[in-house]
């Protein structure tokens, strides 16, 4: 027993460290789209590689059927875990970058100057707005239509699950500063349309 618990844990320090290696290679050398899906597919790379390894050597030869298929069923969960905590969250991370942020001010920043860094400094230091559409384009939610971006249909069922997830099975009583609030499970309520922003559909 002691002995299988130890190649198992050998196992998914293997995986990682495969995983890692795939990575680094992957961002240094190699174009990347979508942080997120680039990150998956590494993880998917080192599992296939961690399969042909696994199949070819003894060491693992000890665990059964199904230990091994729940082995490489934990490794697959781990990989998808990994692509999202690290690189996909700071990635995008607002709060990664408030505190990056503070930082860079000597660790202080007046509370009051917040929304003005998120409007003036986060959108273009990040470019958000780019990195949001290259992302949505790539996932198929959305199309750019001259000077219009159209949602999808697949944009539309995305759009259909978030809005009924926020409803039912986010927190009604979430903490915002010193205030509990449950705004944030339909935050356009209040919302309303602005006519500026509609496509010209004249021409």
């Amino acid at each position: 027993m002691k002995s299988k618990l130890k190649t198992f844990f050998l196992a998914i320090f293997l995986y990682l460290f495969t995983y890692a290696l795939i990575y680094l290679v992957h961002i240094n050398f190699f174009r990347v789209n979508v942080i997120f899906y680039s990150a998956l597919l590494d993880s998917f790379i080192a599992l296939i590689i961690f399969l042909v390894c696994f199949v070819s050597t003894r060491v693992f030869k000890k665990f059964s059927n199904s230990e091994s298929c729940m082995l490489f069923l934990i490794l697959l969960l781990v990989g998808y875990s990994f692509s999202i905590s690290l690189p996909t969250v700071i990635d995008r991370s607002l709060s990664f970058y408030f505190l990056e942020k503070i930082k860079q001010h000597d660790g202080a920043i007046n509370r009051n100057a917040m929304s003005e860094i998120f409007i003036n400094d986060y959108m273009i230091e990040y470019k958000l707005v780019e990195m949001r559409l290259t992302e949505q384009l790539r996932s198929g939610t959305i199309e750019m239509l001259d000077d219009c971006i159209v949602l999808t249909k697949r944009g539309y069922l995305v759009t259909k699950f978030s809005s009924f997830f926020r409803r039912n099975f986010l927190a009604n009583k979430r903490l915002i500063l010193d205030e509990y609030s449950d705004q944030l499970t339909d935050p356009l309520q209040n919302s309303l349309v602005n006519t500026q922003y509609l496509c010209d559909t004249d021409e």
